[in-house]
């Protein structure tokens, strides 16, 4: 029987420097879209998908982080005093139970698969989950909601997975695909960043996974990959290699790249009109940007 997936890592230690000034002093994951941080987004995934541990594997600099997710007395109680029950419900999904999240320190940038691996103690001997808050996936259910209820039926390792355009491989994880049932496709290799021309697919990896305690034991044998990195796919394809099963599934939703200007503005909008109470203003000014540029044209 396999065992349910209720612990889940965050590798929040990046210094994000694509968003340089800002991240000088502000973490990248607490960046907002509309009004909430993009780490808001990754742990309301995780607890849709039955979530119960939350590690994040944080470094210097980042305690706004921490202190986002600690309890807030006295903005509370100031809440309360002005009877504003619908803030007070806001803040009651940032808030964690005692126990139940965890922090750790990665000292030195060494890579997603180094990251993973710094959480090997409170892993234990379970299966668990990692996500990227860089990515943030907006759908109908959780992406990695799907995800959990796929490995149901698969178990071993599962990654998200998106086709991407064949001249955009070379920045991904590729899959080097056995078998492709549609959504979910059996993977027999896996390529960090190809060079073009040489991808096995064009089936991305995304900022998603589901991991065996099999890839920490890998992990703690793994050298430097791409990039002089440790690189969690190289930990993965290993798993292919002693037989043991990896699938990627084909998620239902749309991804932003939150990692890039591009993508967090990208997503910055579809977020605000996606809000009922935003969604009239906000749509009518971006018509009158597109019409006052194509008339300057």
């Amino acid at each position: 029987m396999k065992r349910k997936v209720t612990k889940a890592v965050f590798p929040v230690a990046g210094l994000g420097t694509r968003f340089l000034p800002a991240t000088k002093s502000v973490p990248k994951e607490i960046m907002t879209l509309v009004d909430r941080p993009l780490i808001q987004y990754a742990i309301d995934e995780a607890r849709a998908a039955g979530i119960k541990e939350f590690i994040f594997v944080t470094s210097r600099g980042k305690g706004a982080l921490e202190d986002y997710f600690d309890h807030a007395p006295q903005l509370e109680n100031e809440l309360r005093k002005k009877d504003k029950k619908a803030l007070l419900d806001v803040l009651k999904s940032t808030n964690m139970e005692s126990g139940a999240i965890a922090y750790i320190r990665q000292h030195k940038a060494m890579g997603l698969g180094h990251a993973v691996w710094c959480a090997r103690r409170l892993i234990a001997n379970e299966p668990f989950a990692v996500i990227l808050p860089d990515d943030v996936i907006a759908g109908e259910k959780p992406c990695l909601q799907q995800m959990t209820e796929a490995y149901e039926e698969t178990g071993g390792c599962m990654v998200a997975a998106m086709d991407v355009p064949k001249e955009r491989a070379s920045s991904y994880g590729i899959l080097d695909i056995e078998k492709d049932g549609g959504d979910v496709v059996s993977v027999k290799g896996m390529v960090e960043k190809p060079p073009l021309g040489e991808e096995p697919s064009t089936t991305a990896v995304i900022g998603r996974y589901i991991l065996t305690p099999d890839v920490l034991r890998t992990l703690n044998k793994t050298k430097q990959g791409a990039g002089g990195e440790v690189q969690l796919t190289d930990a993965i394809a290993e798993e292919i290699k002693h037989g043991r099963p990896v699938n990627g599934l084909r998620f239902e939703g749309e991804r932003y790249d939150c990692g890039s200007k591009a993508g967090f503005l990208q997503a910055t909008v579809a977020f605000a009109l996606a809000r009922d109470e935003l969604r009239g203003e906000f749509e009518s000014y971006l018509n009158d940007v597109v019409a006052q540029r194509n008339a300057a044209e």
